[in-house]
């Protein structure tokens, strides 16, 4: 059973940088495209950004593009995000997701999801 685990949320200042994890167990890694998306209260759940299995194809939602990096290490079946010059409005539940195929932005396209973590962004 494949099984997602997000680390590294926190409560940070506007402007200041975040680094998020997600380690998955149970399958092989290196075979997923990954996602990470966020939610905010009241607000469905968005994509954010989405990394190809072997790191060769990276996509941006327009909200983060030039401030977040994703990245992954298959060797540590650990997919990273990091961001910069947070905002308040990055204020969300990130998860990580799992899919096989190409990047999406659909979220029901990823059939794998962590539980999530916080992420509070204060101006």
């Amino acid at each position: 059973q494949v099984q997602l685990v997000e680390s590294g949320g926190g409560s940070v200042q506007a402007g200041d940088s975040l680094s998020l994890s997600c380690v998955l167990s149970g399958g092989t890694f290196g075979s997923f495209t990954m996602g990470w998306f966020r939610q905010a209260p009241g607000k469905e759940r968005e994509f954010v950004a989405g990394i190809s299995w072997g790191g060769g194809n990276t996509e941006y939602a327009d909200s983060v593009k030039g401030r977040a990096t994703v990245s992954r290490d298959n060797a540590k079946m650990t997919l990273y995000l990091q961001m910069n010059s947070l905002k308040s409005e990055d204020t969300a539940v990130y998860y990580c997701a799992a899919r096989l195929g190409l990047v999406n932005e659909d979220s029901k396209k990823y059939p794998y999801w962590g539980q999530g973590t916080q992420v509070t962004v204060s101006s």
